[in-house]
């Protein structure tokens, strides 16, 4: 005779099966995560420990000791806080933040030329000027690398041989056109790993006051002393990257759920009149015979970076926010959390602990520990080097020029690719992704070589500083639109189909069938970026009239 189960077993029964199902389904969303929206975050974070980061944390580190460590921490929240705007800037309305910028300013319906030079044009240059500053950062922190795996290279050796990576376009395709590029990713998600693992064990094998060291994430006026708020604003400028603001827009609206292939793409200049009757011939060009493929595969995995790209996805023809229709409503609400966990979980867990990481081991060693200077010359790239390998050995100080050279590489391309970005979406202007990096590189190479030439590496780390300044400078100007887009609810809104009833009442027009859903920024966020932008324009007033007067660095 069986006993059947009592009340309570019943309900405990339940209640475990219960906590079961809700920990498979938090395992499933976990991997789904993992599996389809983990790489825009990671693309994102390289740019915010690029060898400029590397060499103002050691500069802030070695001078200043923990206290710059809150000015890490804020700056990797501002990052944070700018990075997740663009996103979903991106993710709910299908556009990146130049093209939102060309919405804005070109096609004003009064004073449109006076909104075109002294808005739109100027806005365009000073993006330029920021990705020129972030790839003169690039070139350098790869040059540094070289000379630091090939000693008998001199400096301005390194500074030329970068000078033409342009050829590793040819590895990884354009992120920026069809679907994400999964092997670029996964390949800036080792490089990430590859840098923290390193950091990690140089810090373990340091002596560090941990109380000190988490003290200095404490706000202090320490920071508007001396000459610690002008490295505090290269710390801001180094660490909230304004080609990465527009990257992340871009990237955010690519769909990364849909197994459906997406058509080959014909890459053919915008300006060719016959472009239809191009594209009819080459769809109908007969296949190409298999003893020609492999010979066929290589010269178009050569040519493809030289040829003028098609039209990006997130881009518009529409010349104002009304003609334009945002990403359906399916779309954005499979993407938007996800890519806002990708970008917060990478920023914080991978950019702000390496940052963290770099100027405590500058300030342990350089600044309290045994190799400290009374005079308080800041520690260069090539003093991190000679410390690592010290300390670690010799394996660990090449892992660490690998990984600096990997990041100036990788963070390079990444600032071709925003830079595509930038032109095509301000002024419909596409280039070849290879002409592209010619260009930029060698407006770049021309005031490393000098310096290289004439100062050496105590000059390099100057002009690496002064680098991650101006992009500082240029951050408010990038900022204003974007918060400006994200917090219109006409910019912001998507609509969201009804299901339809049954019986359609009488008197409703087919048009109210659908509502609109409101993705925009609250009050309360905008007020926050706001005040971000107003306390990076106050540090940048600071150190514009400190250099006036004379206080350089």
């Amino acid at each position: 005779m069986s006993v059947s189960p009592s009340p309570p077993q019943d309900a405990a029964r339940t209640s475990q099966r219960g906590l079961r199902e809700r920990a498979q389904l938090a395992l499933s969303t976990v991997i789904h995560h993992a599996r389809r929206h983990t790489g825009v975050g990671i693309v994102c974070a390289v740019a915010y420990f690029d060898p400029g980061n590397w060499g103002v944390d050691l500069q802030a580190g070695s001078e200043y000791g923990y206290r710059l460590l809150f000015v890490v921490l804020l700056a990797g929240i501002f990052a944070v806080f700018l990075q997740v705007l663009a996103s979903r800037l991106g993710c709910v309305t299908g556009l990146d933040l130049a093209s939102h910028c060309r919405l804005l300013l070109h096609s004003r319906p009064k004073h449109t030329l006076l909104y075109r030079w002294l808005g739109l044009y100027p806005l365009y240059a000073l993006s330029e000027i920021a990705i020129i500053a972030t790839d003169l950062a690039e070139l350098l922190g790869s040059a540094i690398a070289l000379v630091m795996l090939f000693p008998k290279l001199q400096l301005w050796h390194g500074v030329l041989i970068t000078a033409f990576d342009v050829f590793i376009l040819l590895i990884f395709g354009d992120p920026l056109r069809g679907r994400p590029v999964r092997m670029f990713e996964f390949l800036i998600a080792g490089l990430v790993l590859a840098v923290l693992v390193c950091m990690a064990i140089v810090i373990a094998k340091v002596n560090v006051d941990w109380g000190d060291a988490f003290e200095g994430y404490v706000p202090s006026k320490y920071v508007f002393g001396s000459n610690a708020l002008y490295i505090s604003v290269g710390i801001m400028g180094a660490t909230v990257m304004p080609h990465s603001l527009f990257l992340g827009s871009a990237l955010a609206t690519q769909d990364r759920i849909s197994d459906v292939p997406e058509p080959k793409k014909i890459f053919l200049p915008s300006s060719n009149p016959s472009s239809k009757a191009s594209s009819a011939e080459a769809l109908s060009t007969p296949p190409i015979p298999a003893s020609h493929r492999a010979i066929h595969a290589v010269r178009e995995w050569v040519c493809t970076p030289f040829r003028v790209p098609s039209a990006c996805e997130h881009t518009t023809r529409a010349v104002r926010h009304a003609d334009h229709e945002n990403k359906p409503y399916s779309f954005v609400r499979s993407h938007i959390t996800h890519g806002t966990v990708d970008i917060v979980t990478s920023l914080l867990g991978f950019a702000v602990l390496i940052n963290s990481f770099i100027l405590i081991l500058a300030s342990a060693v350089f600044y309290y520990g045994t190799n400290s200077r009374d005079d308080r010359d800041p520690a260069s790239l090539f003093d991190a080097y000679d410390l690592i390998r010290d300390i670690v050995g010799q394996g660990a100080a090449t892992l660490f020029a690998i990984a600096l050279l990997a990041a100036g590489q990788s963070s390079s391309i990444i600032a071709t690719v925003a830079g595509q970005s930038v032109s095509e979406g301000f002024l419909h202007w596409r280039i070849s992704p290879a002409m592209r990096r010619i260009v930029t590189r060698l407006i770049a190479m021309v005031p490393s070589m000098v310096v290289a030439v004439a100062v050496g590496k105590s000059g390099i780390d100057s002009l690496l500083v002064v680098s991650q300044v101006v992009l500082s400078i240029v951050l408010p100007f990038i900022v204003v639109p974007l918060i400006w887009c994200t917090s219109s609810k006409a910019i912001m809104s998507v609509r969201r189909p009804r299901e339809a009833p049954l019986v359609e009442p009488e008197g409703v027009e087919e048009a109210d069938a659908d509502e609109m859903v409101d993705y925009s920024s609250g009050k309360v966020m905008t007020a926050i970026g706001v005040a971000i932008c107003l306390v990076v324009v106050a540090a940048n007033l600071y150190v514009i009239v400190g250099l006036a007067q004379g206080h350089a660095v």
